[in-house]
């Protein structure tokens, strides 16, 4: 009798072994992504990750995301745990640029499939075997602003840049843009540069004291992003002054909607969409098997009042 009970347990055991599907992360056959935000409270990038999930959704994958809440250590041990837990592949949101060694790394010794989306870590290096990256050439955001504000403000004024978190490599080539352009101009002085850490808040507090510190000398305000150019839009208005040009990057559609009412001059579309998508369907290429490019690039496009229309939602 004894024998007969081991004979049944272990054909039991064999049955249950043999329906796990052993080539994926999950028993059930379930690809999941594990996917590293920087910050939840990045509205932007909230945008970036409802792409990238309806894409996963699409393909019947599984998203899990984690919120480092700009804390680089905490990422780096989010994606080990990620890593540890068998996820199929990695999409990160780097919050330091600088820092992602560890996480390309861990990434690459685990076999797993990493992709980083907006920001890019690598900058002109070299982009390691099985790592990926999905973004725009940030520097052209900061170009297309400057270029504009030029084209509507002439060759003279004073203009202030508010800049993201520094240790980002869009803070870093969105200001690189407007320099390249503006110095073509002696008669454009950048008064001052300062970080507002892509929050809205923080614009609105540095605006108020630029406004105090520069007076009628300030004639613009190109921002990293949105959130920052609406804190200025708000510090303005309180100040009662409508004199001062002000442009932001990304598209959102507070931002948008401000372009339609003439409160903001410009914003610069970054393609929240794109990168998202963009980002999955490289995901999905290499668990098919495929080899895709290593950097993708989608478009930055210059939103002014004379095609705001065809970006309001």
């Amino acid at each position: 009798m004894k024998k007969l009970l081991v004979f049944l347990l272990v054909a039991m055991l064999a049955i249950t072994g043999c329906s796990q599907d052993s080539s994926t992360g999950s028993d059930d056959g379930e690809i999941t992504i594990g996917y590293a935000i920087n910050n939840m409270n990045d509205t932007f990038q909230t945008y970036i990750f409802d792409a990238a999930k309806a894409k996963a959704e699409e393909y019947g994958y599984k998203i899990e995301i984690q919120d480092s809440q700009e804390d680089v250590v905490r990422q780096q041990d989010q994606v080990k745990a990620m890593i540890e837990q068998g996820v199929d592949a990695l999409i990160v949101v780097p919050v330091d640029t600088s820092a992602m060694e560890p996480i390309t790394n861990a990434a690459v010794e685990a076999g797993i499939p990493l992709v980083y989306v907006n920001r890019n870590p690598f900058g002109e290096g070299e982009v390691p075997d099985g790592v990926y990256y999905v973004g725009s050439q940030e520097i052209i955001a900061g170009e297309l602003q400057a270029e504009y504000l030029v084209e509507i403000m002439g060759e003279e004024g004073g203009v202030a840049i508010l800049m993201g978190i520094l240790s980002n490599e869009g803070a870093v080539k969105r200001t690189e843009g407007n320099e390249n352009i503006l110095s073509k101009y002696p008669g454009i002085e950048i008064l001052a540069k300062e970080s507002g850490n892509w929050q809205k808040d923080q614009g609105m507090n540095i605006t108020e004291n630029w406004i105090t510190a520069y007076g009628d000398k300030l004639k613009a305000i190109l921002s990293n992003n949105d959130e920052m150019a609406i804190g200025a839009i708000n510090a303005l208005e309180a100040a009662g002054r409508d004199d001062v040009i002000v442009m932001g990057v990304d598209a959102i559609p507070d931002a948008v909607q401000l372009v339609s009412e003439g409160k903001l001059a410009a914003t610069v579309l970054q393609d929240a969409n794109g990168q998202g998508e963009g980002a999955v369907n490289v995901v999905h290429k290499v668990l098919q098997g495929e080899t895709p490019e290593k950097v993708t690039w989608i478009e930055f496009k210059l939103v002014t009042k004379d095609n705001v229309e065809e970006y309001m939602k």
